[in-house]
């Protein structure tokens, strides 16, 4: 199962240099709209199942045409929204520079908590469980492996990824997550494998490849040579 985690495009609030937080009717600017209509062509032909986003406009707009041309509905989960910075909400970043709470979030995230709003900690377990428990369960509505997509934010997406590669919340920062970048993981029934990070590239289906098939058994009933899907290759992929 295979989740490409969609950053929404550029937005009015990125360009003024403000944090948008959860606040209403910021959109998409004029690069973010053409990043959403670019987002088409960067799937290319890969069978993607569902969209699920945030429930907030630059995110709904990010993948409108993309649903256009698959057919698909998104769907929304609140899960995915942006992070609740509280009252740092719609101030400009060069103010929040000088705030006490600043040098915590570079340096020991887990610990921030944004005033009178949450958690980065809080953010990243509720994120997390959502895109674990949306997998599983596209995966049994399809009968198997499924490519989806998640539109969500840029903060969302670093704790769902340092989840993923297993680095504590306090190295978040060292990830990147650009507007409409896409990152891609593999989850298996062992662990979750990294296959791209911060791709901003003009096509992501020339660099996705489908997840390997298990490995078969010869007439002996010894299995082959082939790694086990949830197993990594020692030494590094051989194709």
């Amino acid at each position: 199962m295979t989740v490409i985690l969609l950053r929404h495009g550029r937005s009015t609030s990125n360009t003024a240099h403000t944090l948008a937080g959860r606040s209403e009717g910021v959109d998409l600017d004029e690069k973010g709209r053409a990043q959403a209509d670019g987002v088409v062509a960067r799937i290319g032909e890969l069978p993607v199942k569902a969209i699920v986003r945030s429930p907030l406009l630059r995110c709904q707009n990010t993948v409108a045409p993309l649903a256009t041309a698959l057919g698909l509905e998104p769907r929304v989960d609140d899960r995915l929204t942006e992070v609740d910075y509280g009252g740092w909400t719609g101030r400009k970043i060069a103010e929040l520079v000088k705030e006490p709470l600043w040098p915590v979030i570079q340096q020991q995230p887990s610990a921030a908590v944004f005033p009178d709003g949450e958690g980065l900690a809080q953010v990243q377990s509720r994120a997390v469980a959502a895109v674990r428990e949306i997998d599983r369960a596209l995966a049994q509505e399809h009968d198997g492996d499924t490519l989806w997509i998640a539109c969500t934010h840029g903060d969302v997406i670093k704790a769902v990824l340092a989840d993923t590669l297993g680095v504590h919340l306090d190295g978040f920062q060292r990830i990147v997550a650009d507007p409409a970048s896409m990152s891609v993981i593999r989850y298996t029934p062992h662990r979750p494998f990294v296959l791209h990070v911060n791709h901003t590239g003009s096509d992501l289906s020339s660099s996705l490849r489908p997840p390997p098939a298990e490995p078969k058994s010869d007439q002996s009933g010894k299995p082959d040579d082939a790694v086990p899907t949830h197993d990594a290759t020692v030494g590094g992929s051989t194709d």
